[in-house]
């Protein structure tokens, strides 16, 4: 059974930072593409970056520059560090696996909640 735990989130101020992490279990993790994504309220779920096993990385254009994909696959472990966030980041931040063509139906964990606010 493919587990996913995401976790990290907080409130933060504009221009702070977080590092969120993903534990995963029950499939390979090692030879599989993931990606994270989050869902504003009342936005549709929104693709943000995604990383290769051997960690060449893609981002959206919007997150580029602020955003940092890795991994550790050793360790089952994907992280994303945030930097500069604004207010429209706010989000739950969820990782799943497989990428920008199936991301919305992938299986997803409980998510970790971002607030960006002063």
């Amino acid at each position: 059974e493919v587990q996913l735990v995401e976790s990290g989130g907080g409130l933060v101020q504009p221009g702070g930072s977080l590092r969120l992490s993903c534990a995963v279990s029950g499939f390979p993790f090692s030879t599989n593409y993931m990606s994270w994504v989050r869902q504003a309220p009342g936005k549709e779920l929104e693709w943000l970056s995604g990383i290769y096993s051997d960690g060449t990385a893609h981002y959206k254009e919007s997150v580029k520059g602020r955003f940092t994909i890795s991994r550790d696959n050793a360790k089952n472990t994907m992280y994303l560090q945030l930097n500069s966030l604004k207010t429209e980041d706010t989000a739950v931040y969820f990782c799943v696996v497989g990428g920008i063509l199936t991301y919305k139906t992938a299986t997803k964990g409980q998510g970790t909640q971002v607030t960006v606010s002063s």
